[in-house]
């Protein structure tokens, strides 16, 4: 439900249904009417009360979805509705807030307001609530709540109050009454700063806050991808949620109250531990104050707290070791069984089913027996069982559960004799008879029952025994597996059981599962005792299992079915009655039937029967069994056929022992009479009874059978019997006094259980004994007493201890027994020196404890007796008995290891009797006798290592014992404590068990410390303690002893703490020298660093952390006034001070004190309990500064760094008070050198490598700024400070930016945590910044460290990225710097100490490596040079080898390998919210390796993205440059290379002139088309206008960065004249070095680029091409108009004319190397070139005289073409870089696959395939595969991309406005496309034309095209012409890789044809298209020079079709469809 708390029950209440009227309505108003008059809930609003606007509904809490619902008090019944619903309930009266009482504002008072106005009054009880529906505070003054908040409440007026929300305790305001459930709270202090507390259990106060706290926690995992802690923690919300609400409830009994506080605290410290969130210390359940215990007990509790954490997923034991006990109870094990049902068809008879543990291993059964009784049908034969078939096996013990244990069920039928037969005995009698049996392993179940802590389900499978003889053994035949011996019945027989396994005593079990014992529970005890006796467990059961008989056949043909008859007798001859139990679960019974097995005369039963036989009624009584043989006639008759008996007890009183007992068969009959039992009684019963009977006449009724036996096996579990005689003997000693002494010798041989359970009768039989003749038995009782009193120690009798304890205090009565007491103890001690074998003395020593309990018992009883007779003579005996201990504790032991025993049993015990010795002796008395004794002991030197553990171990029970308690006794044993203590100490020795000791003394002092003697005690500790304490601390740190350290520190702030002014006084007082006090101080301070240094406490312990923090401040502050009085003026000494000021830095930079990273919440509570101790730490730091005088100049520059840290933590206060100490440390410098050069060059050194670690902020550098400036304008040396701040500012300026952008973690979070900085996205930002810095520490404040150092930083970003070319660069700035001498140089960076010559040839062979890497062999190669130089100056000739080969191989490689052409992009950065080094700048960046513009695009938007990409070119206005925004402006540029010369030089391979077109370069251009004037539709060339942008950068390219800063623009126009005469020039030269090439190469081989190319010219020109130029500008009109014009129109006539004799040679080359299957195409060529010439003859009339040859009318082609020259190189001068002339010279793979630009680059076309494709297509479709390896592109054909020729400079299409259209789309070939694979020479000519193929660029590569060109938005009419003749219908699909906006601007330009891809974007009308058709009238496309085809996969099917179809592609030919968009 929404807004609406949960109810105490955990559900929502209903809502409840409003009745209009009737009784019920009336009464429910009648009610809440007498409720609101009583005051029960607030006024309604007055009718038509102009109330509040309706407030929307709460938000929906379900879950946990913020957590806030937790502050709810899940009470449905006061949660008031939202006013847009109605009431949940019929208290609640008003369907919203009351109206806002108008006539007084909230801040009136009752004082002064006038009559009958309403007044806002101050709440007296309503002081806290929380709030149950979320207030939005539209009203006047209202105060904006959300569910779950709590307030405060001030005041209140007419169901409305005034408060604060303890969230923001700042901002008051009003809200609804109603809106609040209000909680209990104490008030204190009330009035103006009143506080509030919510009087509730603490517990729910802490989940309260910390389910707020883990809210938003909680929110981010689910941000940060953490899903599965995410729904763990939800679910221990919701947990936490649900027990809070039970606390709540108020019904819990106390128990569970506590198991409820159980589970919140594990589940509290789970959610904190997984969270990162601080560790909570507890005790017993509740949050500790660390005000109110020792720091000791605080850092135990947070170990204890930690331990349970880390066991919180598992079984958390619930009996948890009480203060002092030695050792742990074992906690015994339970297991719950329940019968769910038996299944079965074939019996059809009554059942009994019995269920036991059985060990496997042992062979036997370990617990009684389980009975459940079935009928027929399966169910309980009593109805009443029905669900109540259970039992509780108990008392297992851990030793048990590791046993092989198995439940085994043995099924007994009742009913025939045979199953089957119905003959075989009359239906009217039933026999028991074996059915089947079942097992179940506990070892198997055991891991899935300790899981599930409910009943878990089983199903165990019945089998049936194959021979009935072996029933007995069926279960171990089923765990054996002998399947011969059993076998799995046809139908399904099984039982379904359901087993939980319950730890814990019976009363804990009954306690946590009460619905268990309502179940009618069957307990089924262990037979024997378990481990642990509890005294109040009396039991009297005798266990007898019925083994086995023989009898004989008795002259039958068959065996007998032989039946036992057992009963219980008492000595009157009477059947006891309900004496015999078959098993728990049913009533005992008077009688017992065994069960039968057929035909067998030697039957094994193997049963157990329990007797509980009543204690009174065992002496005397006996068993009788009685044999019959179970005919199988139709009678069937059960005929007695003999008897056997056995008395329970014997004649010495012992009880029938544990033992297989042989009983004698007696023959009878069916007349034989038992009324007369004396008859048989006086008979023996077994063989030993025989022996004792010689005598026994023949002539008696009964005859015994000595051909016949019967076994029977007895275990007794009796608390009141025994069967032992030597017990008996002593209980009974007066019957045989004479046999005492032998009596009292054997007690030890009883065992202890026999002991344990005659205990009193024991002990009183001793004293009488001992009352009796004392001289004769003293001895002998005392040894008696004390083998009972150790016999308790041991685990199992342990719970006998209150036995014994009642026993003294109730039950003894040995008056005189003190004094024989004391003289047999004080005899042993006396013998310890003198005997050898000391096993006696030593368990005396071990029985001190209750020695002295029986002592002093029998001293109170004898005084009171006497009246306190013989006082002096006790207290006498006590002493000398003193005396004798001492005397064993100094006896020297070192060469016996005896007495060492005994004094170790002696030092175990002592501290037992103390609280014995004060109920007769006094506290100082006793103290007295104490200390003598601990002061006996020897030192350590003097005693072994184990004695000392025991002493110590001794010394701490004294601590622990009640005596110490008492300030009397502290004041005389504390001495003599700490003495042992400090020598240990002193040694070194014992570490652990001294600091449990001093933990032990702070805790008492603590409890104390309310006491006048505290501080004696304190004073005494610090005088013994402090001293070692520290040294101790210091030697256990630098061994990094973690636990031992946490212990001392304890230890050390336990005594800081409670030191006060006047022991610190006394302390700095006692020094005797200032030496003394110098070495002190220096050992304090070196401890508190290193406390918070190593971070002895991990850093969850916030509150000890917090705690150890205000203790070093507070002390601190004490020592600092003795610094300042001994070691300023004339006794300064430097390392003290130096100390204090690196302690002061420390602990204020500690993170633990970092407020402004933890909650609010959190915070302010620290705050509130100790204040901001970094301000404390602060003033005092300052205060000691300014108490320095002259000195500080010695602590410059060293203190410069570490103040700088200080002042860098963000915290106002803190940089307010340490910054000025800056201006101090400049003005003393200046006052000593003149200058602060120190103080600049450290202040600027550390100020970096702070920054660069996070620290700092802006507002530290403004304030920095404004106080140092402040206070440098009042010192005469103002002008160089002023320059300084400033520059240091400025350096600021420049570091938060280089942090924010490098050392900041990633732009946005990923999974895993991945550092996105360290991905290309951000590296233009962190190089950007870098290279800033470096050029700022080199130009403005001219530190070269810090820039090397920057140059290296930048090199390794460089590196990261795998700029190597870059890397080059930046490192060469620091070889520059380094000159060819052999000047010395120190370490620095990853530098060796090294000569300046070494670093320099390093330097030079690193760079010169990094150039190789990046293929930038260029630069490399005078490097080399210089090296070789500087070699063959030394004449190192290896050196020189090596250096000289190297340069070879970088000429090797620049014309052998092939390298890429980078794009060029511009990018402006417009906006106040960029970086300030890129804010309003633009940049050109080099790209990376096939990258295309949308890529470059979409890094940039990554880097930066909040940034918004404009869509013009344009430049952006000052709205833009101003405003609080990013915007980036991104396009592509061509560069305009500076080594114009190389490339115009003849003979340079184009490998070379292609390196010098994209290096070294500074100028890049980007053209824009535009339409001046009236647009000529005819032909657009006359108006087509170029806009020519020029950009200038501040360094070349490639450099340092990848990007460079515009340093100057230059924009002109391009006429449309002179752009075609650039377009015609480009072209020329492109004709001219492809022919070239073809000229030099004399490559016979394949030609198809040239074909294509001349192809492209020619049958441009003759279907329009040039023609157009012609049309615009050698028209009369244009002529006339433009006179100017007139040699440009010259220079176009020239270049047509050279076109054409181009063209003719071109041919020739053609004729020479074309193939013979290519000779039709080129016919073809020829035919076109002579159209071509006869076009452009009547323009230019000497065009025949130029090329006759080809007129084609007087000369053959062949002739004509052969008497064409080679084209000379001379005539070559420039060939364009993305020509297909410059792919095929080179074999150098573009990084664009087109850049071409409208004024100076002409299309391209790259070939398609050759003739010779189509011998093995198989193969190279192979080899394609193996190139393009995507699975995408596998088996396509083509994918063609057509382009105008004349595009205008590249530039985004994703940045066109609606002004442009895209000039190119872009394909989707697979990117392994962009690499240059190696194919074998088989596939030579596959090669050739993978290096031909263009890479995969995607990049859209030229300017943004105005509106104009496009009419209605569409192609023009001959490119609609174009399409619709080529494409036909097809409609255009879109391509996934195009991006929106050229989606957007191309509506109907992409088609799909089944042999790839082909995109057609808007073509310019630059030169007319003409489309010829074939005879076949296939469409078919010319292959222009004005159309640019890329190919990325080529089939051999288009190949195949090029070649046949001489050069062109038949279109039609090619099954054209649609596709999906692929």
């Amino acid at each position: 439900m929404r807004g609406r708390p949960a109810s105490p029950l955990g559900r929502a209440e209903p809502r409840r249904r409003r009745e209009p009227g009737g009784g019920a309505g009336r009464k429910q108003a009648a009610a809440r009417e007498q409720r609101r008059r009583t005051g029960g809930e607030p006024s309604p609003a007055p009718p038509g009360a102009a109330g509040p606007p309706a407030e929307p509904r709460g938000p929906d809490v379900e879950g946990v979805a913020a957590a806030s619902r937790t502050a709810c008090e899940g009470c449905a019944a006061h949660c008031p509705a939202p006013p847009d619903r109605p009431r949940l309930d019929s208290r609640c009266a008003t369907a919203g807030p009351a109206a806002v009482p108008a006539a007084l504002s909230p801040g009136c008072r009752a004082r002064g307001a006038a009559p009958g106005t309403v007044m806002w009054t101050p709440t007296e009880e309503e002081k806290y609530g929380v709030v149950i529906c979320s207030f939005r505070g539209s009203v006047p003054q209202g105060l904006v709540l959300e569910i779950g908040e709590t307030v405060q409440i001030l005041e209140k007026c007419e169901g409305w109050y005034r408060g604060v929300s303890t969230k923001k305790p700042n901002v008051k305001g009003i809200f609804p009454a109603n809106y609040i459930h209000l909680k209990k709270a104490i008030v204190s202090n009330r009035g103006q700063y009143e506080t509030v507390v919510p009087l509730e259990d603490s517990i729910v106060t802490e989940v309260t806050a910390t389910l707020q706290e883990w809210a938003s926690l909680w929110k981010q995992l689910y941000v940060k991808h953490k899903v599965d802690l995410f729904y763990k923690l939800r679910h221990v919300m919701n947990e936490l949620i649900d027990l809070r609400r039970q606390l709540l409830s108020g019904h819990l009994t106390q128990d569970q109250v506590r198991e409820v506080k159980r589970h919140i605290t594990v589940r509290l410290d789970w959610g904190n531990e997984h969270l990162g969130l601080d560790l909570v210390p507890r005790k017993d359940f509740e949050v500790v104050d660390s005000d109110q215990i020792s720091v000791s007990d605080l850092y135990k509790m947070h170990l204890s707290s930690r331990q349970s954490v880390q066991q919180s997923t598992s079984q958390v034991d619930t009996m948890r070791p009480r203060h002092g006990e030695t050792c742990r109870m074992p906690v015994p094990h339970h297991f719950f069984l329940s019968l769910k049902s038996f299944t079965y068809n074939t019996i059809g008879e009554d059942t009994d089913v019995f269920f036991s543990l059985y060990d496997m291993r042992e062979g036997k059964q370990i617990s009684e027996r389980f009975l459940v009784r079935l009928n027929k049908n399966g169910g309980p034969r009593n109805p009443e069982k029905i669900e109540r078939m259970c039992a509780l096996f108990t008392d297992l013990s851990s030793k048990d559960m590791k046993r092989d244990l198995y439940i085994v069920a043995h099924v007994i039928r009742i009913g025939r004799m045979l199953l089957n037969d119905s003959k075989k005995g009359p239906p009217h009698l039933h026999y028991r008879r074996p059915y089947g049996c079942a097992v179940l392993s506990i070892l198997d179940v055991l891991q899935s029952l300790t899981e599930v802590k409910e009943e878990k389900d089983f199903v165990l499978k019945v089998y049936t025994c194959n021979n009935e003889s072996e029933w007995s053994q069926i279960h171990e035949n089923i765990i054996r597996k002998s399947s011969a011996k059993y076998s799995a019945p046809s139908a399904s027989h099984g039982l379904i059981i359901s087993l939980q396994l319950l730890r814990g005593d019976m009363e804990q079990i009954r306690r946590e599962n009460p619905m268990i014992f309502n179940r009618g529970l069957a307990i089924t005890r262990k037979l024997g005792f378990p481990d642990v006796i509890m005294p109040g467990d009396i039991r009297n059961d005798l266990y007898l299992t019925l083994e086995k008989g023989d009898f004989e056949r008795g002259g039958k043909s068959v065996q007998k079915n032989i039946e036992v008859t057992m009963y219980v007798l008492y000595a009157d001859g009477e059947i006891l009655k309900d004496c015999i139990s078959l098993g728990s679960g049913e009533p005992n019974r008077s009688s017992y039937h065994s069960f039968v097995l057929y035909h067998s005369n030697s039957p094994r039963w193997g049963e157990i029967i329990k007797l509980p036989i009543p204690i009174d009624r065992f002496r005397g009584s006996h068993l009788r069994f009685e044999f019959r043989h179970c005919s199988t006639k139709d009678k069937g008759e059960k005929k007695l056929f003999g008897f056997a008996f056995s008395p329970l007890m014997r004649d010495d009183g012992t009880t029938l022992s544990d033992d297989i007992h042989e009983l004698y068969v007696y023959k009878c009959d069916e007349n034989s009479t038992f009324n007369n039992h004396a008859l048989y009684l006086g008979l023996p019963c077994c063989k030993e009874d025989y022996n004792g009977c010689p005598n026994i006449p023949s002539s008696l009724i009964f005859q015994r059978s000595t051909k016949e036996s019967f076994f029977i096996s007895t275990q007794l579990s009796s608390t009141k019997l025994t069967q032992n005689v030597d017990l008996l003997a002593l209980l009974k000693w007066k019957a045989f006094p004479d046999r005492i002494m032998d009596v009292l010798g054997r007690l030890r041989h009883v065992s202890g259980e026999e002991i344990v359970k005659f205990l009193q009768d024991i002990l009183d039989t001793l004293f009488v004994i001992l009352d009796d003749n004392t001289e004769k038995y003293g001895l002998l009782v005392f040894q008696s007493l004390v083998f009972i009193i150790n016999l308790l120690r041991d685990i199992k009798y342990f719970h006998f201890r209150p036995v014994m304890d009642t026993y003294i205090q109730k039950h003894f009565a040995g008056a005189l027994a003190y004094k024989e007491l004391i003289r047999c103890l004080k005899w042993y001690m006396d013998c310890s020196a003198e005997l050898i074998r000391q096993d006696h003395i030593q368990e005396a020593m071990r029985a001190l404890e209750y020695l002295f309990k029986f002592i002093v018992q029998s001293r109170i009883l004898y005084s009171r007796a006497t009246c306190g007779m013989e006082e002096e003579q006790f207290r006498s005996s006590i002493q000398e008995l003193f005396q004798s201990i001492r005397f064993v504790l100094s006896l020297d032991s070192r060469n016996s290891e005896t007495l060492l025993f005994t004094q170790a049993a002696l030092l175990n015990s002592f501290p037992t009797i103390f609280d014995e010795l004060l109920q007769m002796f006094t506290v100082q008395e006793v103290a007295e006798f104490v200390r003598g004794t601990l002061g006996s002991m020897p030192s350590t030197v003097h005693i072994g290592q184990s004695m000392d553990v025991v002493k110590l171990q001794s010394i701490a029970r004294t601590v622990d014992s009640r005596l110490f308690s008492f300030s009397e006794s502290r004041r005389i044993l504390l001495p003599v404590v700490l003495h042992h203590i400090h020598l240990h100490l002193r040694q070194q020795k014992e570490l652990l068990i001294c600091s449990g000791i001093l933990g032990s003394i702070f805790s008492i002092v603590k409890t104390s410390s309310l006491e006048a003697d505290v501080m004696e005690e304190v004073e005494m500790m610090v005088e013994s303690l402090l001293d070692v304490l520290l040294q101790t601390l210091l030697t256990i740190m630098s061994k990094s002893h973690a636990q031992e350290a946490g212990e001392y520190v304890s230890c050390l702030l336990s005594l800081l703490r409670q030191m006060c002014d006047t022991h610190f006084q006394h302390l700095l007082d006692n020094f005797q020298s200032k030496d003394e006090l110098k070495e002190f101080l220096l050992k304090i301070f070196c401890v508190f660093r290193n406390l918070m240094k190593m971070s002895v406490f991990p850093r969850d312990w916030m509150v000890m952390r917090l705690l150890t923090s205000n203790i070093i401040v507070t002390t601190v502050q004490y020592l600092s006034s003795a610094l300042h009085k001994n070691f300023t003026e004339t006794d300064f000494d430097f390392k003290v001070w130096n100390s204090y000021f690196s302690l002061a830095v420390l602990f204020i930079n500690q993170p633990s004190l970092q407020l402004e990273i933890i909650t609010s919440v959190k915070r302010k509570k620290i705050l509130d309990k100790y204040g901001d101790m970094r301000v404390m730490m602060a003033y005092e730091l300052f205060s000691m500064w300014q108490n320095l005088g002259e000195h500080k100049i010695h602590f410059i520059p060293g203190m410069i760094g570490p103040f700088l840290g200080v002042t860098l933590v963000p915290q106002p206060e803190v940089r307010n008070i340490m910054i000025p100490i800056f201006h101090d440390m400049m003005d003393w410098e200046q006052r000593k050198n003149g200058n602060f050069k120190q103080v600049e060059a450290e202040l600027i050194d550390k100020l970096d490598s702070m920054v660069s670690e996070g620290k700092g902020d802006e507002s530290y550098r403004e304030l920095f700024s404004l106080l140092l400036l402040e206070k440098v304008e009042q010192e005469t040396w103002r002008e160089t400070g002023i320059s300084f701040v400033t520059s240091v500012t400025r350096l600021m300026e420049r570091l938060l930016d280089y942090r924010v952008q490098v050392m900041a973690k990633g732009t946005f979070w990923e999974p895993g945590g991945r550092d996105c900085m360290k991905g290309e996205e951000t590296e233009n930002k962190k190089i950007g910044c870098t290279v800033n810095l470096m050029n700022f520490y080199k130009s403005e404040i001219n530190k070269e460290e810090m820039y090397i150092r920057y140059i290296h930083k930048l090199c390794d970003m460089h590196l990261q990225a795998e700029n190597y070319t870059e890397a080059a660069f930046t490192l060469l700035l620091y070889c520059e710097l380094l000159q060819w001498e052999d000047r010395p140089l120190r370490e620095f960076l990853h530098y060796p100490s090294q000569t300046e010559w070494q670093r320099k040839e390093g330097l030079c062979r690193k760079i010169i490596h990094y150039f190789n890497k990046g293929k930038s062999w260029e630069f490399g190669i005078p490097l080399c040079r210089e090296l070789a130089c500087q070699y063959e100056s030394l004449y190192d000739y290896q050196s020189l080898s090596w250096i000289r080969k190297m340069e070879a191989s970088y000429y090797d490689n620049i014309m052998e390998q092939q390298r890429l052409e980078p794009e060029f992009f511009r990018v402006g950065f417009y906006g106040r919210k960029f970086p300030f080094f890129l804010r309003n700048k633009e940049y050109v960046c080099r790209g990376h390796d096939y990258e295309r513009l949308e890529a470059f695009q979409q890094r940039m938007l990554s880097e930066f993205p909040q940034a918004v990409a404009m869509q013009h070119p344009n430049h952006p206005d000052d709205a833009i440059l101003q405003c609080d925004a990013q915007y980036l402006q991104i396009y592509a540029v061509t560069p305009i290379p500076d080594y114009v010369d190389v490339l115009q030089m003849d003979r340079v391979p184009d490998r070379v002139k292609s390196f010098y077109r994209v290096n070294n370069v500074r100028k890049f251009r980007y053209d824009r088309p535009f339409h001046k004037g009236p647009k000529d539709k005819e032909n657009e060339f006359k108006s087509l206008w170029i806009e020519r942008t020029t950009l200038t950068l501040t360094h070349s390219l490639p450099g340092i960065s990848r990007w460079f800063e515009v340093e100057r623009r230059e924009l002109v126009e391009v006429s449309p004249l002179e752009n075609a005469i650039q377009v015609v020039e480009n072209k020329n030269q492109e004709l001219r070095s492809l022919i070239s090439q073809y000229q030099h190469k004399q490559v016979h081989g394949n030609i198809n680029l040239l074909s294509m190319c001349l192809n492209g010219v020619i049958d441009a020109a003759v279907n329009g091409g040039i023609a157009r130029y012609q049309e615009a500008f050698f028209d009369k009109d244009y002529i006339n108009k433009h006179p100017g014009d007139a040699e440009k129109i010259t220079q176009l006539k020239e270049l047509m004319q050279e076109q054409v004799h181009v063209l003719g040679v071109g041919l020739a080359v053609h004729e020479k190397f074309v193939h013979p299957e290519m000779r039709p195409l080129h016919k073809k060529l020829i035919d076109q070139f002579q159209m071509m010439r006869a076009s452009l003859y009547h323009e230019f009339p000497g065009l025949d005289k130029l090329s006759p040859a080809c007129s084609g009318t007087s000369t053959p082609r062949g002739n004509v073409l052969a008497s064409h020259s080679p084209m000379s190189p001379e005539s070559i001068k420039m060939t364009h870089r993305h020509s297909p002339m410059n792919l095929m010279g080179t074999g150098r793979h573009s990084s664009s696959s087109l850049s071409s630009h409208a004024s100076s680059e002409a299309g391209n076309m790259v070939m398609l395939g050759d003739g010779s494709m189509g011998d093995a297509p198989e193969d190279l479709y192979h080899h394609m595969q193996l190139a393009y390896p995507n699975p995408r592109y596998q088996g396509s054909v083509t994918n063609v991309s057509v382009l105008s020729s004349s595009q205008a400079s590249p530039s985004s299409s994703s940045l066109s406005s609606t002004h442009s259209a895209p000039s190119q789309m872009i394909t989707s070939a697979p990117s392994s496309a962009r690499g240059s694979p190696s194919l074998p020479d088989k596939y030579r000519h596959a090669r050739e034309m993978m290096l031909l193929l263009p890479t995969y660029r995607d990049r859209p590569s030229s300017a943004m095209y105005p509106a104009a060109i496009l009419e209605n938005g569409q192609p023009p009419n001959f490119q609609r012409a174009l399409f619709q003749q080529v494409v036909g219908a097809c409609k255009p699909c879109s391509d996934p890789n195009l991006s929106v906006a050229e989606k957007g601007s191309l509506p109907s330009c992409s088609i799909y044809w089944s042999l790839g891809h082909i995109q057609f974007p808007p073509i310019q009308p630059i030169i007319p298209y003409s489309i010829r058709t074939c005879p076949s009238k296939a469409v078919i496309i010319p292959l222009s020079s004005y159309l640019f085809i890329e190919c990325y996969v080529l089939s051999p099917l288009l190949c195949s079709a090029f070649a046949h179809h001489g050069g062109h592609t038949s279109v039609s030919s090619l099954k054209r469809q649609k596709t999906d968009g692929h």
